[in-house]
């Protein structure tokens, strides 16, 4: 998701690494070529932020806080770049083709819809509106799982695709055109592929079929 900013954020060239190379502690340099994906909050034990972190994290499956905070910084720099181009002049070229892309881009995740756009609707994006765009989320609310912790334990085990792409990460984000191309992986057990491991032990030894879908969970 954060490279839907990715127009907003400057990348620093040969001549700013010399100076991020010296900042390193007790002056040597460091050559870390990343940036930060999340921001831990500043206040570690506001109860309301703690309940509802929980919640979010009940909802939809997620591993740790972590996950949440990485999405509130991706939502923190999409907003700060609309608020930029909102105080801009509506006829300046940089509001005209930056707003574009960004909007494009919101509109292709499934954030927007087509009637929304306007930079004023970016402002009111939520949390929940991107954990709705996760392929976690859409596995579940697609009936290929049977809980939203069950889908993240089949993305993880390469039972899903997109499309002909195997994807195994939960927090993909989905993109409109994408999201009737989910499905599963043409090599799972559940997609008419190989039988699971444990499966296969029994049809050798006579036991039979029996084990269906939950012997085909032990594929890995």
């Amino acid at each position: 998701l954060a490279q839907a900013v990715q127009g907003h954020i400057r990348r620093p060239d040969s001549r700013e690494g010399s100076v991020c190379a010296s900042s390193g502690a007790m002056g040597k340099k460091s050559y870390v070529n990343y940036g930060k994906s999340f921001r831990k909050p500043k206040r570690p034990f506001e109860k309301e932020r703690l309940d509802s972190e929980m919640k979010i994290i009940g909802e939809y499956g997620l591993k740790n806080k972590r996950e949440v905070w990485r999405v509130n910084y991706a939502l923190a720099k999409i907003r700060t770049a609309a608020r930029t181009l909102l105080t801009l002049d509506e006829k300046s070229e940089q509001r005209m083709f930056q707003g574009d892309a960004l909007l494009r881009r919101m509109i292709r995740l499934g954030l927007l819809l087509e009637s929304e756009k306007k930079l004023d609707y970016v402002l009111g994006l939520t949390t929940a509106k991107i954990m709705e765009r996760r392929l976690q989320t859409k596995v579940f609310k697609l009936g290929l799982a049977k809980s939203i912790h069950h889908a993240r334990t089949l993305i993880r085990q390469r039972h899903i695709r997109v499309g002909k792409q195997i994807c195994d990460i939960p927090s993909f984000l989905v993109r409109l055109d994408s999201e009737k191309h989910i499905d599963f992986a043409l090599t799972s057990p559940f997609g008419g592929g190989r039988p699971g491991r444990v499966r296969r032990k029994k049809a050798a030894s006579g036991g039979g079929g029996g084990g269906g879908a939950a012997a085909a969970d032990d594929e890995d």
